[in-house]
């Protein structure tokens, strides 16, 4: 089933629109998951109400939501099969096209950083394990000792999880979409990827046009759930599609999440704005905490 809804259908002069991960929180915790993407919101808001960049504005929203041990990225992100680290992160600038992404990164604070580095870098867009660790040291960034980012809820659900087959999805990657009052979009995701994954195994997250898509000729999307199924049906460049093509944030939101239960075989969702600076979201699972905040006023849920 798919649930979903959408923003004003009046423009706005800026709009940021955050998700904390599709899946299946506990009813008693929802309301605490939406309270910390609507800080989030609050944060890259107050970057676009000064006349701030849309990627700057993602940026810091991802990185609250980095900071907080509820959800899966950054500090408190969930654990390989060998009880590791390894973090995904991508962010990706509507007016050039520009994008910089990590993956199978060890333990670095904010590692949505680290991938705004590899953008503003330019020379690629993806860097990978050991080579993205490097990289991170040479722009100045510190790799952390485990223990700073692994929480002891997350190391006793992997002491739970050990020597059982059971693939566990973890949900709550967080994510950010914006448009500015220039009229320029960015999204950002960050992650852990799911639980008890294989070491090197790499979701959607990383990968622009399949976890994290902008262009100002359209929008621009982040997306959380099954990374395989995302990857499968290119979600956020295909909804972004949809946005240029006419339809409503909402009509495109529903439509993906649809496609992605239908066509990539998969459940999660996703969080989006439009050109206009209209916003969206949907999702197949029985939670996604969101928050919005545009011009004209601020909304969450879960």
């Amino acid at each position: 089933m798919v649930t979903g809804s959408g923003g004003s259908r009046e423009s706005a002069e800026w709009c940021i629109v955050i998700h904390g991960g599709a899946g299946d929180v506990a009813e008693d915790k929802r309301a605490s998951h939406a309270e910390g993407c609507a800080a989030a919101a609050r944060a890259g808001a107050e970057i676009l109400a000064k006349g701030g960049s849309a990627i700057d504005a993602v940026q810091r929203a991802v990185e609250v939501l980095e900071d907080d041990p509820k959800f899966n990225a950054g500090t408190g992100a969930c654990l390989t099969e060998n009880g590791l680290l390894e973090l995904d992160a991508s962010i990706m600038r509507g007016d050039d096209l520009s994008a910089g992404a990590i993956c199978a990164l060890p333990p670095f604070m904010h590692p949505i950083a680290i991938a705004r580095a590899v953008l503003e870098d330019g020379r690629h867009i993806l860097y990978a394990a050991d080579g993205a660790s490097r990289f991170a040291i040479e722009k100045g960034f510190e790799r952390v000792a485990p223990e700073k980012m692994i929480t002891d809820a997350v190391r006793e659900r992997w002491e739970r999880g050990r020597g059982q087959a059971a693939q566990g999805y973890a949900g709550n990657t967080v994510g950010a979409a914006a448009r500015d009052a220039a009229g320029h979009t960015a999204a950002a995701t960050s992650t852990g990827g799911t639980f008890f994954k294989r070491e090197g195994r790499v979701g959607d997250t990383p990968i622009v046009g399949a976890g994290t898509y902008a262009d100002d000729g359209s929008g621009a999307a982040s997306a959380t759930g099954i990374g395989e199924a995302i990857m499968r049906v290119c979600l956020t460049k295909t909804t972004c599609d949809w946005l240029r093509q006419g339809m409503s944030p909402e009509e495109a939101a529903r439509g993906a999440a649809l496609l992605l239960e239908e066509r990539g075989r998969g459940h999660g969702g996703l969080v989006l704005v439009d050109a206009r600076g209209r916003y969206g979201f949907a999702r197949t699972t029985a939670s996604m905490s969101w928050a919005a905040v545009t011009n004209a006023g601020d909304a969450s849920g879960y």
